[in-house]
């Protein structure tokens, strides 16, 4: 009997592995004349200036309620993705880092806000101007709100909102520089950003959802994009917590509202596409397309279909116990809690606001050893956001699945914690140990040289079972897994900030040496790397 063959994007993930014999040739010199703008500009357009309203004294309207709203809005898409520092380069020419961290610094994410009518925004299309922080207004169109509900299938969050932001990806920025790996590391950028958005919804009373299952041929055409060179990722719908009209409450409370029925545990955020097996055999340079182009979602759901999904997923989630959904409980290991206080982010999240606008990836770390305490609570943060939910931020965020995530932690360095992977076991809240040893060497040489990875007093690896994900939403699922990863990232990377521990993610490894060094379990695809260090 012929052995069943890969989805393409089992086969995809495959073809981009790094191994030690096969990465020089993966690897090509870059020519710099060639490098694609980070910035995209609109040569018509309204443009309205943001940037005013980030300071606290602001010039407000007669009864302030106008102005509040704007900054309210400045401040979202600043901390979400706004330029926060200026760093010098040999050639003299201004390079900026953003509120979002990106691979190489290529930011290939676009932002959009498409509204149906608000106070401060007319229905329309606009597009995130990061360069001047500002909004250009470039669609005006009552109808486009009907188009968004459409190309999402008439999403439930879509009725109480009237505005949403649109990801997008503009490939090149990364493919220049990471050729068919870069598909990988956008939707990982993709996750960050996500993360920055959901936290800065909760600073400035918003309350972010999240929509990954649309039609993109749809997306792509009422956002205008030519679809050879951008791509819709996301849909992030924004409810304002301070409309009255939404929520027939006013600005007495900064705690989310509950999110009632389907809308809650995110369970409506991802959609499956098909599953391509019958694929034609690609030489490299041709991945990235190939697979964009198979992970979309073509046909337009009916009603019944995305009910069925609903319910399916429901199912799924009721009939497993807690201890289930921590996938594995491997026998006579060491189990360590990781229950502690939580991380407090001060009046009004004014601590977490300044560390999203402040972090920054660690490029070196001294090798000395973290704290136990300071361990837990940034897996605490990252795991556990229903502890935070009387500070004020959601308890419940949206992911797409993060009951096909797992998370295991090579300790190499933690004052009070044996040397050693452990898988970590969100649900029941502690580490279970599966192998002793000090990696510092491996994870070195596993992490392409790189001396974060030797240096580190942790290292946190986000894997995946690609074929149970890929039979559950077909090969969109790989979209799915890396923003998720992204996005749990994004929240390690900011408590360890918080807590002036180091972090700095890493997307470039020897993939299959990763589970045989560290005695993951073999079908666990490495998604996503994260470190955690003293900083130099």
């Amino acid at each position: 009997m012929p052995e069943a063959r890969l989805s393409f994007a089992e086969y995809y993930h495959e073809r981009t592995k790094y191994a030690p014999e096969t990465l020089a040739s993966k690897s090509q010199g870059l020519d710099w004349s060639t490098q694609p703008s980070p910035y995209k500009d609109y040569k018509i357009g309204t443009v309205y200036d943001l940037k005013p309203y980030l300071t606290e004294d602001i010039q407000s309207d007669r009864d302030g309620l106008l102005a509040s709203r704007w900054r309210r809005l400045s401040r979202l898409l600043f901390c979400s993705y706004g330029l926060t520092a200026r760093v010098p380069t040999v050639t003299g020419e201004a390079f900026y880092l953003r509120a979002a961290p990106s691979a190489g610094g290529l930011y290939p994410a676009e932002v959009y806000i498409i509204s149906a009518g608000t106070p401060l925004l007319s229905a329309g299309i606009y597009n995130y101007q990061v360069r001047t922080h500002s909004l250009i207004h470039f669609w005006q169109d009552n109808n486009v709100w009907n188009g968004l509900q459409q190309a999402c299938f008439d999403h439930p969050t879509l009725q109480n909102t009237r505005m949403a932001i649109a990801i997008t990806s503009i490939f090149q920025r990364s493919a220049w520089r990471y050729q068919d790996r870069a598909y990988r590391r956008i939707f990982l950028d993709t996750g960050h950003l996500l993360g920055n958005i959901d936290l800065a919804s909760a600073i400035e009373d918003y309350q972010a959802s999240l929509i990954g299952g649309f039609a993109d041929d749809a997306v792509n055409e009422l956002l205008f994009l030519d679809k050879e060179v951008e791509g819709a990722i996301a849909i992030v719908p924004i409810l304002d917590l301070q409309d009255e009209e939404s929520i027939g409450r006013g600005q007495e409370s900064r705690v989310p509202m509950q999110r009632s029925g389907s809308l809650s545990k995110g369970l409506i955020t991802a959609l499956p596409s098909a599953t391509v097996t019958n694929y034609p055999k690609l030489p490299d340079g041709q991945l990235l397309e190939h697979l964009h182009q198979v992970t979309q979602i073509t046909e337009k759901l009916s009603t019944t279909k995305l009910t069925e999904n609903l319910e399916t997923n429901q199912s799924d989630v009721e009939s497993k116990s807690i201890q289930d959904l921590d996938k594995y409980n491997f026998p006579f290991c060491t189990k360590v809690s990781t229950a502690t206080e939580s991380i407090h982010w001060g009046d009004d999240l004014e601590i977490l606001e300044n560390t999203i606008l402040q972090r920054r990836s660690t490029r070196e770390y001294t090798g000395a050893k973290l704290e136990l305490a300071e361990l837990k609570a940034i897996l605490d943060f990252t795991y556990q956001p229903q502890h935070y939910s009387d500070q004020g931020i959601d308890g419940s965020p949206d992911y797409f699945d993060l009951s096909l995530i797992e998370t295991f932690v090579a300790v190499t360095g933690v004052v009070g914690l044996e040397e050693g992977c452990y898988y970590y076991a969100p649900k029941s809240q502690e580490l279970r140990q599966i192998r002793f040893k000090n990696f510092r060497d491996e994870l070195h040489y596993l992490c392409l040289g790189q001396e974060l990875g030797r240096d580190a007093g942790a290292v946190i690896f986000h894997t995946a079972d690609l074929q149970t994900a890929v039979a559950k939403y077909g090969d969109r699922v790989y979209r799915y897994l890396h923003m998720d990863a992204g996005h749990l990232g994004q929240r390690l990377n900011l408590a360890a900030i918080a807590l002036g521990v180091g972090v700095s993610g890493i997307a470039g490894f020897f993939d299959d040496l990763v589970n045989e060094v560290l005695g993951i379990p073999s079908d666990e695809a490495v998604i996503y790397i994260t470190t955690l260090g003293r900083p130099l």
